[in-house]
């Protein structure tokens, strides 16, 4: 099982400095210089981590990805430890780590800076800690912290937790929860959250107004009901499909059916709520592991039957790495699957680029106003090259840190359409579009620039209609 982590961090190491930053990394960035307890649209966890990666080395990409690195590789340890944890033996745990290290989406979640490999880490030390609990009810006092550090980092890890102790009070594991422990867990977890639902409630929830637009599909990761149920299939790979699916059969006949219960009841509360595909990413981990148990008693020592595991395995990392890591030239993906398979590849081309393009596009000393905060993120990383000013933006955290001056009579914008512009501004003018000259169609090619003169009043009063959530 260390080899498989080690060899797993090396290779998303070697590849997390090719293409670029994706647009949400350029966005922690520009939160973590404005940390604060919380944001309209998630806690303060990956933008404090973005703000103390930048201030080891401002310039590396690598550098900056190595917490998503590192916690991706303890996703990998834990489902070994937890395959352990389910009476499996060294086999057992090392089929389990390789299982996990394979997918599809720990390799696209692992080498990006994000809420989500982080989310993943707190749920699979949380699932590793209640396998424990059956021993020894003082992991409680591990559990608290852990969930309170998770929802520190994603508000959404409070849902599982909820459901998988729903799950284990009705499937017969209530004496987990007859001790004072639990009590001190509860209220590790809340004093840990408690400076994030502080600043929520003094700002109206915005949080839960962002949840609602996901749900309606205005994420660029939005899943239809059919390709939520659809991605299920992917999400670990689909030669993976057999063995998560046996595990969640075993599970079902054991002690621990609560986990299997926590799954059923998860799939259908994001299937009928729109949640997104990989929102039930981190119950297979515990599902491969519980499946990697049972097929090791079977494979014994058989070594034609471990080659044959082996090689599906190999086959799954393969098909991932190719599909979900930077591993193809740039100027391969246009006529590749990949974009139409990982929408998050295209979101970290040509940032650099657009970033020159606005700045020969921007009349001199003009403030600039984004449609986004990839765009805007992107202006405030390389911007200073090319001597441009703070960007302005309503969306999401970008509408609270403030609009352009009272004072400008001249914008320049980018990624508004026209007739947008036309109720804000007297005269609209075109002045060019983004184009990242690799014929890669991602959010923002094409996107148009335009010059906003005159607005009809001063922006502090236009900024209201500008606020934007998704």
């Amino acid at each position: 099982m260390p080899v498989i982590a080690s060899v797993f961090a090396l290779v998303l190491l070697v590849t997390s400095g090719r293409y670029g930053y994706h647009r949400d990394e350029l966005y922690f960035l520009a939160a973590g210089r404005r940390l604060d307890w919380s944001y309209p649209d998630q806690p303060p966890l990956s933008p404090f981590l973005a703000r103390l990666m930048a201030a080891v080395d401002p310039d590396s990409l690598c550098v900056m990805r190595l917490p998503a690195i590192a916690a991706a590789t303890f996703v990998v340890v834990c489902a070994g430890l937890m395959a352990g944890e389910l009476g499996g033996g060294r086999g057992a745990r090392a089929l389990a780590a390789g299982a996990v290290a394979s997918s599809a989406l720990m390799m696209g979640v692992g080498h990006l800076l994000g809420t989500t490999v982080f989310d993943l880490a707190a749920w699979s030390l949380i699932c590793l800690l209640v396998l424990k609990l059956g021993r020894d009810p003082r992991w409680w006092l591990v559990i608290g912290p852990a969930v309170g550090i998770g929802l520190q980092n994603k508000v959404l890890l409070i849902v599982p937790v909820g459901v998988l102790a729903a799950a284990l009070a009705l499937s017969g594991q209530r004496k987990l929860f007859a001790t004072r422990c639990f009590g001190f867990a509860v209220g590790f977890a809340l004093v840990l959250w408690l400076p994030y639902l502080w600043w929520q409630a003094d700002n109206g929830w915005p949080q839960w107004e962002l949840s609602r637009a996901i749900a309606g599909g205005s994420s660029g990761t939005s899943d239809t009901p059919i390709m939520f149920v659809l991605l299920q299939f992917g999400l670990f790979g689909p030669l993976l499909v057999p063995l998560w699916g046996y595990g969640l059969w075993r599970l079902w006949h054991s002690r621990w059916r609560a986990f299997p219960l926590t799954y059923a009841v998860l799939f259908v509360m994001f299937l009928v709520t729109g949640g997104k595909a990989y929102y039930l990413g981190g119950m297979y981990p515990v599902l491969l592991a519980a499946g990697a148990v049972g097929l090791c008693r079977w494979l014994g020592t058989d070594r034609k039957r471990w080659a044959a595991v082996a090689s599906v395995a190999m086959v799954n990392a393969v098909m991932s790495a190719v599909l979900f890591l930077p591993v193809l030239p740039i100027a391969w993906l246009r006529d590749s699957p990949v974009l139409a398979i990982n929408y998050d590849a295209g979101e970290t081309i040509a940032w650099p680029r657009y970033v020159e393009q606005i700045a020969a596009a921007r009349p001199p000393g003009a403030p600039i106003l984004t449609a986004n905060y990839g765009e805007a993120g992107a202006i405030e990383r390389f911007g200073p090259e090319y001597g441009l000013p703070t960007p302005h933006s309503g969306h999401n955290a970008y509408w609270w840190w403030g609009p352009p001056p009272d004072t400008a009579t001249e914008v320049l914008t980018v990624g508004i359409d026209h007739a947008r512009l036309t109720e804000l501004c007297s005269t609209v003018e075109p002045a060019g579009v983004l184009d990242n000259s690799l014929g890669i169609d991602n959010d923002e090619q094409g996107e148009p620039m335009f010059v906003c003169r005159n607005p009809i009043r001063p922006w502090s009063q236009l900024w209201s209609q500008l606020r934007t959530l998704g």
